[in-house]
């Protein structure tokens, strides 16, 4: 009997993440534009209350999103049973 590898990340499972970065893109979006309506001062009280509504949900929803991301991260960096957890440094392309 021939032992098959197989690569974990399915068609469905390409799909699935395609949609969460663009469904986190497209919160994001909405957030900028929210902050941008609200800044501008022209919302009365309770466009402004609901705007602010909105963006705490939208807020709520990327900052699930990075977190599903910083897992992904996480579980692709483990290496020998043991987790490898770097720092992340913005621009800075370099490992240490």
């Amino acid at each position: 009997m021939t032992e098959h590898t197989t690569n974990n990340t399915t068609p469905s499972s390409t799909a699935s993440e395609s949609d969460q970065q663009f469904e986190f893109e497209q919160a994001l979006g909405q957030l900028e534009q929210l902050v941008l309506r609200m800044e501008s001062g022209e919302l009365s009280l309770q466009d402004s209350l609901q705007a602010f509504e909105q963006g705490v949900h939208l807020t709520r929803q990327c900052q699930q999103a990075l977190s599903a991301a910083e897992q992904r991260v996480q579980i692709l960096m483990e290496q020998n049973g043991e987790s490898q957890a770097y720092p992340f440094n913005g621009g800075d392309q370099h490992h240490a």
